[in-house]
């Protein structure tokens, strides 16, 4: 199960770092003007490395009358559309409003679809509602193009309860009419199709600050979703009854006097609705309406991922509330519900379970008898860890097909009828992990890259196109950083986390990947300095530095069997996570480079140190302190050496690119990269936050094809060179933007190939 926590807070708090806020145009050109021509050859064609799944899709949507017309919303991996031709998802979030600056709108909160045009496609973003408020995008093509606006409250993700809803809801009737349900700020209405929004002040006018939030234990759940009671549509009169769910937290805060709320005048006033009393005060996840107008109502006592219980589900009628089911040791996520009356198929998500695989209740007599149709059933791949069933969707097309989320994807049955349902995980070019590293090893090799990666581990990539079998550990873990040796890249070493014991451990293999074995010791500060802030090298075999977060680099000289401290100066605390970035010398076994970038824009210069006996003893580059690198963030921060040269190394420090021939002793800053500040809801783009090299173009001047992730003339993307940085041309376009751009490597067997990660995009490839 991908959580996909501990990834996404690097982008996080480079954002804040860069200073994130409300409005939605692109900045304007500063700084200097860069040269722009020479270098041809952009890429042609972007894939996505293959893993399948590996984060938590929180809702599935699908269009009421039009057959296949279904989305999948994520916490940190944007959007996505069902393609029934090809049995795959289509990204629709990679492009223009989704790039550089933007990361945290990858969050997608909610989605709705209007009734009357299955080409409407509405999406509310945000990561964390600490951030800001978030933006609305809408298209007119089913998400192949879209435009935003900002909105005027907070949007949560990425937040806790992120499966519940849909918050948004589009008026049948009146289809510019929207009601969102928020989580800090109440029930909010826009009359013109999302372009504005006014506080629904009839049902509460609470809008909670940060602070607020925070002594309510960080986060609330808010108003959970609303509900339009009609079965008409296009009539142009708005419809006058709907229903708002509202979490406890917010009601209580608000002083509401249920959990759930009506109005019979098109949200002019509200009127609470007394809900059972065993679930007086339960989150309210999901609900539904049938044709006939009877409600299924879902109830738990926890608000997810994984809705915990016990779980309870009603049929609301006239006023009259009729219990159905309900699980004391688990809760009920999901509920979808196909025809009406006696005859209604009901099937009920039962989330929070562990160990002996999902669970779904399926009801074909309106909830009067149920049956197990997914756990012990057949499952391709074998296994289901069970929890987080916190959405689950009748295929309005076909009754048999029922999907439901999960933590790592979408799995899915298309014989729900059968006294023996199959299921399969449907997550084909579906592709949510979030990689904190990538490692490229010299042509060659017998793979074709290490991927570092939150949830997932760290993985050796063979085929870009099949799921990888090669990698330290299958258990649930964080990847942290890796390195292979050069000279010989049988030998990788690397870093993780177990997540299911918090327990730091290091790795290598002698053998390519066939074999692996855990460091016996960890240098001091790798057990409890556990973030993404590290780094590792080999410079030999059996030779190693490891770099922990907030901690002073340590060697081995015996693959983790005693480590010894550097002389690199202890880091000071700057409030959150920082650490030394390393790299070594390709070319020489006995220079190893060590950034410190400074940590954050308040922290201090950068520095670059240089060791010239295998990372044992470093000493500070007085040329790097002359330089007077930007201080940054960790996370926007780079550094690469050209493994065809001894001691030709680049730089990239958030703000700017530098070169240094001569083993980090001078560098020499490039023209044309630079920050831009934020605008509106637009974070600050950053100069130049990752740099990678990799094989050079047949006849190129200089022996290693130069990629920056980067700022020029105001325009965001990533850039290349062909003759060592004198020339520059974008090698992305807009419509590969990906919600910013965080690792980055290059290849040496094929001009013109990076492998990038997106937020929350996996892994993503060039030609």
């Amino acid at each position: 199960m991908n959580r996909n926590h501990n990834v996404i807070i690097p982008a996080l708090l480079a954002a804040l770092l860069a200073g994130c806020s409300g409005g939605s145009t692109t900045p304007g050109a500063t700084g200097t003007t860069p040269v722009l021509a020479a270098t041809t050859g952009s890429a042609t064609s972007f894939a996505s490395v293959k893993w399948g799944g590996g984060g938590y899709v929180t809702g599935l949507i699908y269009h009421p009358t039009t057959a296949n017309v279904l989305y999948a919303r994520t916490d940190i991996g944007g959007a996505y559309r069902w393609n029934a031709t090809t049995s795959s998802w289509t990204p629709i979030t990679d492009g223009l409003g989704f790039g550089g600056g933007e990361s945290r709108f990858h969050g997608a909160e909610s989605i709705a679809l209007d009734p009357n045009n299955d080409q409407l496609v509405y999406m509310v973003t945000g990561m964390y509602t600490f951030e800001g408020n978030g933006r609305i995008y809408m298209s007119n093509d089913r998400g192949t193009t879209w435009t935003h606006y900002d909105l005027p409250f907070p949007v949560g993700g990425n937040n806790p309860a992120r499966a519940i809803g849909e918050r948004l809801s589009v008026d049948p009737n009146n289809p510019s009419t929207l009601f969102y349900g928020s989580r800090t700020a109440g029930l909010w209405k826009s009359t013109d199709a999302g372009h504005t929004w006014a506080q629904v002040t009839s049902l509460a006018t609470l809008q909670l600050t940060n602070d607020q939030v925070n002594t309510m234990g960080g986060w609330v759940a808010g108003v959970e979703w609303v509900m339009f009671d009609t079965s008409t549509k296009g009539t142009g009169t708005p419809t006058s009854t709907l229903y708002a769910a509202i979490a406890k937290d917010y009601a209580d805060a608000a002083g509401l006097a249920s959990t759930l709320y009506k109005s019979v005048d098109a949200g002019a006033t509200w009127t609470p609705v007394t809900v059972p009393s065993t679930v007086s005060g339960y989150y309210i996840p999901h609900a539904v309406r049938a044709a006939d107008g009877t409600f299924y109502v879902a109830f738990s006592a926890g608000a997810g991922p994984g809705v915990a219980g016990p779980g309870y589900l009603y049929k609301f009628s006239g006023g009259t509330w009729s219990l159905l089911a309900n699980n004391a040791s688990a809760g009920y996520g999901g509920v979808s519900v196909y025809g009406t009356g006696s005859t209604a198929r009901i099937a009920l998500g039962v989330s929070n379970t562990w160990g002996s695989g999902q669970v779904v209740q399926l009801s074909v007599d309106g909830g009067n008898t149920w049956r197990e149709i997914e756990q012990g059933m057949p499952h391709t791949p074998a296994g289901g860890a069970g929890g987080w069933v916190d959405d689950i969707e009748i295929d309005p097309s076909n009754p048999d097909h029922i999907s439901h989320v999960t933590g790592g994807g979408v799995v899915e049955t298309r014989n729900a009828s059968a006294g023996t349902p199959t299921w399969s995980d449907a997550v084909n070019n579906l592709e949510e992990t979030a990689t904190n590293a990538i490692v490229t090893p010299p042509a060659g090799a017998a793979y074709k890259f290490v991927d570092s990666a939150g949830d997932i581990g760290t993985w050796l990539q063979t085929d870009l196109a099949v799921r990888p079998t090669k990698g330290p550990s299958n258990t649930w873990s964080n990847g942290i950083a890796a390195d292979v040796l050069w000279s010989d890249p049988t030998f990788i070493v690397g870093s993780g986390v177990l997540n299911s014991s918090s327990t730091a451990f290091g790795f290598w293999s002698g053998d390519g990947g066939n074999m692996w074995s855990n460091f016996a010791k960890l240098p001091t500060g790798a057990s409890t300095n556990k973030a993404g802030t590290a780094s590792i090298v080999a410079t030999s075999r059996s030779n190693i530095v490891w770099a922990p977060a907030n901690s002073v680099p340590s060697y081995s000289t015996n693959n983790g069997s005693r480590w010894t401290a550097t002389n690199l100066p202890a880091l000071a605390s700057l409030g959150w996570d920082r650490g030394y970035r390393l790299v070594a010398d390709r070319k020489n076994a006995n220079k190893v480079y060590a950034y410190d970038s400074g940590g954050a824009f308040w922290g201090t210069a950068g520095k670059v140190y240089v060791s010239t006996n295998g990372g044992h003893t470093f000493t500070l580059s007085q040329g790097s302190v002359s330089a007077n690198l930007a201080p940054n963030a960790y996370w926007i921060t780079s550094m690469a050496v050209n493994p065809n040269v001894e001691g030709d190394l680049w730089l990239a420090d958030g703000n700017a690119v530098y070169h240094s021939t001569d083993s980090g002793a001078t560098w020499t800053r490039l023209n044309g990269f630079a920050s831009v500040a934020a605008t509106g809801s637009t974070a600050q783009l950053q100069g130049a936050s990752a740099i990678a090299l990799g094989k050079a173009q047949a006849g190129s001047p200089y022996s290693a094809a130069i990629y920056v992730v980067g700022t020029m003339n105001g325009v965001w993307g990533v850039y290349h060179s062909d003759d060592g940085g004198a020339t520059w041309a974008r090698f992305n376009d807009d419509t590969h933007q990906y919600g910013g751009i965080g690792a980055l490597a290059a290849d040496w067997n094929t001009y013109g190939r990076i492998y990038f990660s997106g937020t929350g995009r996996g892994i993503v490839y060039t030609n």
